[in-house]
């Protein structure tokens, strides 16, 4: 059985590049999700591996590091060593664990995979007084560089509503993941289930982004449960949602995949 470090090669491996649209709020001002407040083109990840346990990140035209640039290592025996990163079949990334105070933001990366393209989200909640707010929005539309084959046009604007009504009763599967240190968490047994729209629309906060993904989640966080949830239609006959779910103490509680087809999968 794959484990952790496995799915996150097989999902991440490759030269991928696309055009980052980032959507900011500027002071208490809501945040204009009409016109992005800053598009970096190209944005570039390369993630190779010397062997099967060691391999390399390498980034440019990034959001937050200096410059633009980062480089680093990557393994199996530091990988997840903090228990925020997860990893499906075809979906992967990285949470916040809890609220922190101590610390500024809080953040979730959320990649959705078809074939060799990845569709990348990135939210940020910033801490202000006894609030936080959601601060940054980042989507990228990411294609492998490697690839021979071409990857269908993705939806770019619209409504959530447009996007996906006409998904309601689209067959699927459920999955649920616990965060554990390390490599060895494995992902429950699928469960069958059909897809409605407003299981996934249950925010004010619900937006269409680039490259077909969509999102629901509180602009302040709540002092107690809440849920997370980031979709994307990936093309004609897939569409993929990720639900990142917190307890009443504002501990990341688990991480949900669902798959949908127009046919039972």
């Amino acid at each position: 059985m794959t484990d952790q470090w496995g799915l996150n090669r097989r999902n991440f491996e490759g030269s991928w590049q696309g055009v980052g649209s980032w959507f900011e709020r500027q002071g208490v001002q809501p945040i204009d999700w009409g016109i992005p407040s800053r598009v970096i083109d190209p944005t570039r990840y390369v993630i190779s591996f010397s062997d099967a346990d060691t391999g390399l990140w390498d980034g440019s035209g990034l959001f937050f590091a200096p410059g633009g640039t980062a480089q680093y290592p990557i393994s199996r025996s530091t990988y997840n060593a903090g228990g925020g990163c997860w990893q499906f079949e075809g979906a992967g990334g990285q949470s916040s664990r809890r609220l922190d105070e101590d610390q500024p933001r809080f953040g979730h990366e959320i990649n959705l995979f078809q074939g060799r393209s990845r569709s990348m989200l990135v939210l940020i909640w910033m801490r202000s007084s006894d609030q936080w707010l959601l601060k940054l929005a980042g989507a990228v539309g990411f294609r492998c560089q490697d690839a021979q084959i071409h990857e269908p046009e993705r939806p770019t604007c619209g409504t959530p509503n447009a996007l996906l009504e006409p998904l309601r009763g689209w067959c699927g599967s459920k999955q649920r993941l616990i965060p554990t240190v390390g490599v060895h968490a494995q992902a429950s047994v699928p469960e069958p289930l059909q897809f409605d729209p407003e299981q996934l629309l249950i925010h004010p906060c619900s937006v269409v982004m680039p490259d077909g993904m969509v999102f629901s989640v509180p602009e302040q966080l709540p002092r107690g449960e809440f849920r997370l949830e980031v979709g994307g239609l990936l093309g004609p006959e897939l569409f993929q949602q990720v639900s990142i779910v917190f307890n009443a103490s504002g501990q990341l509680a688990a991480w949900e995949r669902r798959r949908f087809q127009p046919d039972p999968i």
